[in-house]
């Protein structure tokens, strides 16, 4: 991946990984996926290669992002969804022709309708929050407790009592920022 632009924060659950292509929502936003190639860059790691993507296809995917995310938050805080977002996520799941197969070892793997696309690719990411956000998974949907991120996640953890999107960076972050105030305080003290 090209350093030029900021790493991608991969997780496992397909939808929410995809709205994490825009972090820190609430403090300084980072946009992973800036162009068309890198929209391409992180559908490949997400086994839905294309062959391209035009500035056209790359507002539709953010558009279903943004969506994704807030029909996603709506859910984690148990509040309406926005119609205008199921809407958007509804339409992008009619749009895509993608084909679920089984592979030789017994993995599921999406087949796109044709390499270059991004529609089916888009179809795919639409169908995945549909699972979620309509309960039909094992897990619940949460919202990171980074105040600068507040991302939509999908906790699958034994209790369901997970606080960041990513420990790695969220949570590693807030962890240190109470270890510096915890270190500040007990200075002071000791002057």
């Amino acid at each position: 991946m090209c350093a030029d632009f900021p790493d991608f924060r991969l997780g496992k659950v397909l939808a929410t990984s995809f709205t994490g292509t825009l972090s820190e929502r609430h403090g300084d936003a980072v946009e992973r996926i800036p162009t068309p190639h890198r929209l391409v860059d992180w559908l490949a790691v997400y086994g839905l290669a294309v062959d391209s993507c035009t500035p056209a296809q790359l507002d539709l995917a953010r558009e279903l992002r943004e969506s994704i995310h807030a029909a996603a938050t709506a859910a984690a805080i148990q509040d309406a969804l926005p119609a205008s977002a199921v809407q958007i996520i509804n339409d992008r799941s009619i749009q895509g022709r993608a084909a679920a197969i089984l592979t030789p070892e017994g993995e599921r793997r999406w087949r796109l309708s044709s390499a270059s696309r991004v529609e089916d690719a888009l179809g795919v990411i639409a169908a995945d929050a549909i699972s979620i956000i309509a309960g039909e998974r094992d897990g619940k949907l949460a919202l990171c407790a980074s105040p600068t991120c507040q991302a939509a996640f999908f906790d699958t953890s034994q209790s369901r009592t997970r606080k960041w999107c990513d420990m790695n960076t969220c949570g590693n972050r807030q962890k240190k920022a109470r270890f510096n105030a915890n270190h500040r305080k007990n200075t002071r003290s000791a002057e």
